[in-house]
């Protein structure tokens, strides 16, 4: 008498983890800055990928989506405005170096909800036509003496108090005929980043 093997689980079925959720959100953010998804749209598939339990639930999300190469953390970021602008928000991993370039577009780089394990990142930004814009959380610092200012220059509203254990950005760059501005969030980004916190 043979004893009675339990139902195999399809993969589907299968229970997702935190890890995997936030790969399909560092997807979706890759998406809409590349102009795949609008930021409706992102903030709807965000939701489903925070909240799905399984496979199955996860993987609609990106089913239309091209894949992409597995890419290491360290590796660095380079964010361009182009014609239509591009943002990287969200939930990411914070490399060492990040450039970006505001192009025509304007380029806003986000880093209240990055990961980023590091002492020091290095961000380069140019400008150029549109502008960036560079958000850092509060308690994070920001060093700016390497930045040449160009013609609209910097405008910097960061608090110099940075706390134990977070990261120093290193600014460095130009700032082109549009200029660059680093802040910490302002109150409507205040306000989503609460509404976004789990329950």
């Amino acid at each position: 008498m043979t004893a009675d093997l339990p139902e195999p689980v399809h993969l589907g079925e299968l229970r997702v983890s935190h890890a995997d959720r936030e790969a399909v959100v560092e997807r979706l953010n890759e998406a809409a800055a590349e102009g795949r998804i609008d930021f409706t749209e992102l903030d709807a598939r965000l939701n489903q990928a925070l909240t799905a339990t399984t496979h199955a639930d996860l993987a609609p999300v990106t089913a239309d989506l091209p894949p992409v190469a597995a890419s290491d953390p360290g590796q660095p970021l380079v964010l361009k405005g182009g014609d239509l602008g591009a943002v990287r928000a969200g939930r990411w991993q914070a490399p060492a170096r990040v450039s970006v370039y505001g192009g025509r577009g304007g380029a806003k780089l986000d880093f209240t909800q990055a990961t980023c394990r590091l002492s020091e990142v290095e961000v380069e930004v140019h400008g150029e036509e549109a502008g960036v814009t560079v958000i850092i959380p509060d308690g994070w610092a920001v060093e700016i003496g390497g930045m040449e200012l160009g013609f609209s220059g910097l405008k910097d509203t960061t608090t110099p108090d940075r706390l134990p254990g977070t990261p120093l950005i290193r600014l460095t760059g130009t700032g082109g005929s549009a200029g660059v501005v680093i802040r910490h969030p302002n109150g409507r980004e205040r306000r989503k980043l609460r509404r976004d916190q789990p329950r």
